[in-house]
């Protein structure tokens, strides 16, 4: 399927059928997609990362979507962090929260650089390790995303 929207962007030929495949599938079809987020950077990704998740909900309110966090990616989701304009992320992340999304925090990332669970926003929930959630829910299917 990549190679063919590779071939079709490029303007290459296609193998026959191949066009088919992709019309078989309607515009309309119901959604749903499920969908892991990667933040491994507060200052270089979280707000992006946020902004991305609003727009995938508002462009299909059924997808089912976990932010999972590790290393300095973890800063975001703690008690009174805010971005580079002064703007606290607690708004944000509990707006999304409250439309389903899931926000897990690395629990290595915790004990590496000695933070404790009471520092996190309530919408934070915590996962053993980041990298080993992050492979589990794409086995499980979930599309991989990092801002």
């Amino acid at each position: 399927m990549v190679a063919l929207l590779l071939a079709v962007a490029a303007g290459m030929p296609m193998q026959a059928g191949a066009a088919e495949s992709v019309a078989a599938v309607p515009a309309s079809a119901p959604a749903g997609d499920k969908v892991v987020y990667h933040v491994g950077d507060t200052e270089s990704q979280a707000l992006q990362a946020l902004r991305n998740v609003r727009n995938h909900l508002d462009a299909d309110p059924t997808a089912q979507i976990t932010v999972v966090t590790l290393a300095t990616g973890v800063d975001f989701l703690m008690e009174g962090a805010k971005d580079k304009t002064g703007a606290p992320y607690e708004g944000l992340v509990a707006a999304l929260h409250n439309r389903g999304v899931h926000f897990e925090v690395c629990e290595i990332t915790l004990k590496n650089r000695g933070l404790s669970k009471d520092k996190f926003l309530q919408e934070a929930d915590f996962t053993p390790s980041g990298v080993v959630r992050l492979a589990k829910l794409q086995i499980q299917g979930y599309a991989y995303i990092k801002p």
